[in-house]
């Protein structure tokens, strides 16, 4: 069985866990990316994960709401594919730029560090953790010298009213 397949079928199986008209799929994916998509490893197999397969993916687990996070280099290319009024999109770069952070003995990468371990912590609503996970990465990123990476979120309009804390 290919990787994707493998992929596809674990989100399949994940999906069938939960009601797919009333809960949200929270799908968090951290690799390397290139303009291509998200590069996939396990074991000795070596795959790409492109908007389109990512895409078709998520269609066919029949869930209606989703969230995806994508914390890669060139993240972006999945935007156009994926975002819509049902599913939310964040990535960690535009689809022209990389993403810093991403070395062998980091814990974090720096929008993982900025949205997961300091963003999520403080707001209470998702996107203005977005919009502090932006900021602080594009303040490192500009004092380090690189070039911003320009995280993006996009799509969601039935997404957001239901990421509601609930007691």
């Amino acid at each position: 069985m290919r990787l994707l397949e493998r992929l596809l079928q674990l989100c399949q199986t994940e999906a069938k866990k939960i009601d797919g008209e009333s809960d949200i799929l929270f799908l968090i994916l951290t690799s390397h990316g290139s303009r291509d998509g998200l590069a996939v490893t396990a074991g000795r197999l070596v795959d790409t994960l492109t908007p389109s397969n990512l895409g078709e993916m998520l269609d066919r687990t029949d869930v209606r709401h989703k969230v995806v996070i994508i914390s890669a280099c060139y993240s972006g290319v999945f935007i156009p594919r994926l975002s819509n009024a049902d599913t939310l999109v964040i990535t960690a770069a535009d689809a022209n730029h990389a993403s810093f952070g991403c070395e062998d003995k980091a814990k974090w990468t720096y929008f993982g560090d900025a949205f997961f371990n300091v963003a999520l912590r403080k707001a209470v609503r998702l996107k203005d953790a977005f919009l502090l996970a932006r900021s602080l990465v594009t303040k490192r990123e500009l004092r380090q010298g690189f070039d911003p990476s320009h995280p993006q979120m996009a799509g969601g309009g039935n997404v957001e009213p239901l990421l509601v804390a609930r007691p």
